[in-house]
C-alpha cells in the first residue's frame, strides 16, 4: 500500500516523498500496477547485445524472479520483442525492445510491531523523528515483509490507541534508502501526516545529506536539474533523461565540504525528492557515491594502479560497506505549535571511519610529494 495523504490528491502524494527502495511491490505502485493481478516489465537491450536466448537474458536482468515464472510467461505468450509475442528460445537482437508480463506476487502487507531497537531523536503526541541506521528498510514491501522500521515503530506505540500502523494516514512522511543512514520523521495522527506532508509538496522542508562520492568537482558548489526516470536497460536503477517529457522534475543542490585526493565529501540539498535523486544526480555530474552498488560505485573509479591503493581501497568499502549516504538534517514546521523545528544528526560510525581513513591517504599523499 501507498502510504499517502488522505486530503491530497494522487499527485500530491507522489510528489511529497518519491518511494525509497526498488524492490519489487515499489516498482509495481509507482508505476500504476497497485492492485493489479499481473505486472509488466520493460526492458531494453544494449546496442553491443550478442545474441541469446530471451529466457537466459531474463533471468540474467530481472535476478528476484526465477526461471519458472520466466517460463511460464514465454509458455502463456506473455514476452513480446519490439511489439511481436516470442517464444522462450528467441534470440534477443541489439536494442531489442522487451516486454515481459508475469503474475503479481503475493505477500501478507499486514505490519505487524516488532521488537526492533530505535534511535529516536524526538518524541511528542504527534511526530516522532527517528535516526535509521543502514541496513533497515523503511516500510515493509515485496521481499521485505517484516523487520522494518515501521514494524519497530508500530511496537514502540503499540500502546497508543490512536496509532494504527495499517493506517495509511499515520506513519511514515518520507523514506531513505535502505542502505542510507540518517533521520526520518513519522506522523503519530492524521493531521500531523497531512500538515507535514503539505511541507513536503510544497518544498519548504529544510533536508541536507552527506555523501563522499567518487572523483572531485571542479566547482565548489553547484546545482543538478534533470528529469529522473526509471532506467529501461536495468529495473533497479533510475536515471537522468534526455527527454524532457520523460521522467519527473528533480533538483538537488550541492556544495563541496572537503577534497581528499580522488574521493570528495560533499552536501547534498533536495529540492525535490525522488526515487534515488542524489544517487542518479551525483552519477550524472560524474561523482558516483563511494560504494554504491547499484550505480557502480564500489569498483575503484579514480586513482592509481599500485596494489597498496587497491587494497586501501577494499579496506574501505569493508569500512563501509554500502552507499556512502547520510541523510544529516531535517527541519519543518511542527504540525500543532507551529515553530520550526530543526534536527543534526551525527555521520554514523562506518562513514566517519570511511572519512578518516580518506582524510589520512590524502594527507600522507601530500606529504610524499612534497
Amino acid at each position: 500500500m501507498i502510504h499517502g495523504l488522505s486530503d491530497m490528491s494522487n499527485e500530491m502524494i507522489e510528489s511529497a516523498e518519491d518511494f525509497d527502495e526498488l524492490d519489487e511491490l515499489d516498482y509495481l505502485e509507482e508505476d500504476g500496477f497497485a492492485g493489479q493481478p499481473m505486472r509488466e516489465l520493460n526492458l531494453v537491450a544494449d546496442k553491443g547485445q550478442s545474441p541469446v536466448r530471451i529466457d537466459k537474458f531474463l533471468i540474467d536482468h530481472l535476478p528476484n524472479t526465477s526461471r519458472n515464472k520466466i517460463q511460464q510467461a514465454a509458455d502463456a505468450g506473455n514476452i513480446s520483442v519490439n511489439g511481436k509475442v516470442v517464444k522462450s528460445n528467441y534470440k534477443v537482437k541489439p536494442s531489442d525492445n522487451i516486454v515481459i508480463t508475469m503474475n503479481r506476487p503475493e505477500y501478507d502487507s499486514t505490519i505487524h510491531p516488532e521488537d526492533i531497537p530505535l534511535d529516536i531523536v524526538y518524541e511528542d503526541d504527534e511526530l516522532m523523528v527517528v535516526n535509521k541506521p543502514a541496513g533497515l528498510v523503511v516500510h515493509p514491501g515485496c521481499g521485505n515483509t517484516h523487520g522494518t522500521l515501521i514494524n519497530a515503530v508500530a511496537w514502540h506505540l503499540k500502546d497508543n490507541p490512536m496509532f494504527d500502523p495499517n493506517d495509511p494516514q499515520v506513519g511514515l512522511v518520507h523514506r531513505i534508502d535502505k542502505n542510507t543512514s540518517g533521520l526520518l520523521v513519522v506522523a503519530k495522527t492524521a493531521f500531523a501526516k497531512s500538515y507535514l506532508g503539505q511541507q513536503f509538496f510544497n518544498k519548504t522542508t529544510k533536508r541536507t545529506y552527506n555523501a563522499l562520492v567518487w572523483g572531485v568537482p571542479k566547482d565548489d558548489e553547484g546545482t543538478i536539474i534533470g528529469n529522473i526516470t526509471r532506467n529501461p536497460r536495468n529495473r533497479l536503477q533510475m536515471c537522468v533523461s534526455d527527454n524532457p517529457e520523460v521522467g519527473k522534475h528533480a533538483v538537488t543542490h550541492y556544495r563541496v565540504l572537503e577534497r581528499m585526493c580522488y574521493v570528495s565529501l560533499v552536501e547534498c540539498n533536495l529540492e525535490t525528492g525522488r526515487t534515488h535523486q542524489i544517487r542518479v544526480h551525483m552519477k550524472h555530474i560524474g561523482h558516483i557515491l563511494f560504494n554504491d552498488d547499484v550505480y557502480g560505485g564500489d569498483e575503484i573509479l579514480r586513482g592509481t594502479r599500485f596494489n597498496m591503493y587497491s587494497r586501501f581501497v577494499k579496506n574501505c568499502f569493508k569500512a563501509c560497506p554500502r552507499q556512502a549516504l547520510h541523510a544529516k538534517t531535517l527541519g519543518f514546521v511542527h504540525p500543532v505549535t507551529k515553530k520550526e523545528m530543526f534536527f543534526d544528526s551525527e555521520l554514523p560510525d562506518d562513514f566517519k571511519q570511511l572519512i578518516e581513513a580518506w582524510r589520512n591517504y590524502s594527507s600522507a599523499s601530500a606529504k610524499f610529494q612534497e
